[in-house]
């Protein structure tokens, strides 16, 4: 399966993203192996940089950091797809700024409900930063659901126990891009968060 056949933008009505960046990641994929669902917040502002666009892309050389900061044994992104983790953006398009206006996420998170439900045996949604975790609300609000992350700073709530349709969902910080090579907090954080939807995915 290759889910930029399946997941597309037709309108492109966000005013405030780089078209020119827009992405849906085109790889070949058993849907029913996967059993983490990584959700970063963006497309980078180059394609070059995107998770599945070779081991210099900077989205691939932070996230396999981040996995091996966990103790995962990981040498390439393609290792990371093998422990059945599938790593996406809630954001299809580039950003043109620091944030992401809520209109943006909204219909951005239509796509990403699409994408989700491609994956069936999903155990574990790692929400990577905030535009993640608002866009995951938006959808269960959106289908009736109950909120899955409560508001408040991720520091505050990321031990709490929260799920998603039948699976654990769990708040953390964006992996992806060049801030993650200077927040060692935050990186320390990530590695934990990692760590715990490894565990979690082989329970």
């Amino acid at each position: 399966m290759k889910t930029a056949s399946l997941v597309q933008c037709k309108d492109f009505p966000c005013l405030d993203t780089r078209r020119a960046s827009y992405l849906v990641p085109n790889i070949d994929i058993d849907p029913a192996k996967v059993s983490i669902l990584l959700i970063s917040e963006a497309a980078p502002e180059n394609p070059a940089d995107h998770y599945y666009a070779g081991a210099d892309a900077l989205f691939a050389r932070t996230t396999l950091l981040a996995f091996q900061d966990a103790g995962a044994k990981v040498e390439s992104v393609q290792d990371i797809l093998h422990l059945g983790v599938y790593l996406t953006m809630a954001i299809k398009c580039g950003k043109t700024g620091y944030g992401i206006p809520t209109a943006t996420i909204e219909h951005c998170s239509h796509l990403l409900e699409k994408e989700i439900a491609l994956f069936p045996n999903v155990k574990v949604y790692l929400l990577m930063g905030d535009v993640a975790i608002k866009a995951i609300n938006m959808i269960a609000k959106r289908n009736g659901e109950p909120r899955v992350i409560p508001a408040g700073s991720t520091y505050k709530i990321r031990g709490g126990e929260f799920t998603f349709r039948g699976a654990r969902a769990l708040p953390s910080y964006v992996q992806a891009g060049p801030a993650f090579f200077v927040e060692k907090v935050k990186r320390k954080m990530i590695a934990e968060d990692i760590r715990k939807a490894l565990e979690l995915a082989a329970s």
